[in-house]
């Protein structure tokens, strides 16, 4: 059993799907299918049943994934531990980030660091809040990054300047000549939102609580899994949306969008890494430079609706 054997078998019980586990691992399907079948010789237990073009995991298979991903997350530990005595010549960071940050915010972040550390290896992955910190939590990410509140024991969070949600709908939407919003005007606008466990959505719940609005009674006709689909989706005219204003910028600059006046707080971004772990000097680098003094926004009243308007009498 090599520790190669264990990455492609994790790849492939993530996945289910030969194809896609080799993209991901950047192999041949057939070194893949080799490599599994290898492991499964060794073993001698099967760890896939084979259903037609499908793979499922077996029982066996099932019970060994969180024993693979532990002794993956173990190595990779060692890796870092050794490639810190290097001082930084060497070595790899993973890093998994919250759709807004990772698009948006991370991108000059990591040219920073590539230019000051170019020999240490940057790995990427994409997800929600909730993912970002299952995985920091499994030791699958050295740091995560992501805009919601996440209190676990667990993770240690450290705060980093972030950005501010605005609330956005088509230029040519009826809503879009509003001067002033009221809890009913929102209550009647229909909603282009991320799905649930999104950090943005998270926040923007959570400033409506605090108005005294309930977001369960918002009438949210879309939920998207991406920043690029809710914006497209409402410049199209689907709806309203609360969204990062560095998500907007673009498309209120071309006039495709047009803002609203509701004023919601700035919102802070989270460096998380696991409490117990050994936190690497590449990652200690990496947060150093997010905390490099910069402007941090201004924090706005947490009371953005305006009153009610009085009703004409008939």
């Amino acid at each position: 059993m090599t520790l190669e054997q264990l990455k492609v078998f994790v790849a492939v019980a993530r996945a289910l799907h030969m194809t896609r586990a080799s993209e991901t691992l950047n192999m041949t399907q057939s070194a893949v299918s080799a490599s599994v079948a290898a492991l499964e010789a060794s073993c001698g237990v099967a760890l896939f049943h084979r259903v037609g073009r499908r793979i499922e995991l077996t029982e066996a298979g099932r019970v060994f994934v969180p024993e693979a991903e532990a002794v993956l997350a173990r190595a990779g530990a060692a890796e870092t531990i050794l490639a810190d005595l290097s001082g930084l010549r060497r070595g790899r960071l993973s890093i998994h980030a919250s759709q807004t940050i990772a698009n948006y915010w991370l991108g000059p972040l990591l040219n920073r660091f590539h230019k000051l550390y170019p020999d240490i290896a940057l790995e990427v992955v994409i997800g929600n809040t909730a993912q970002v910190a299952s995985a920091v939590r499994a030791g699958e990410a050295d740091l995560g990054f992501v805009e919601g509140e996440v209190e676990e024991a667990l993770l240690a969070r450290v705060t980093v300047p972030g950005d501010r949600l605005v609330l956005v709908v088509a230029a040519h939407d009826p809503c879009a000549d509003l001067k002033a919003l009221t809890p009913a005007d929102l209550l009647d606008m229909n909603f282009v939102l991320r799905e649930p466990g999104s950090g943005t959505r998270q926040v923007f719940e959570d400033a409506l609580r605090v108005s005294g609005v309930d977001p369960s009674r918002l009438k949210v006709v879309l939920e998207l899994p991406s920043n690029e689909a809710v914006v497209s989706a409402v410049a199209a005219g689907a709806g309203a949306t609360v969204i990062s204003d560095l998500v907007t910028a673009s498309g209120l600059a071309m006039g495709t969008l047009k803002q609203l006046p509701l004023t919601l707080p700035a919102r802070r971004f989270y460096a998380l890494r696991h409490a117990d772990r050994y936190n690497s000097r590449a990652a200690q680098a990496l947060l150093a430079l997010v905390r490099e003094p910069e402007a941090a926004p201004e924090e706005a009243p947490a009371a953005p609706l305006s009153r009610p308007r009085p009703r004409a009498r008939r």
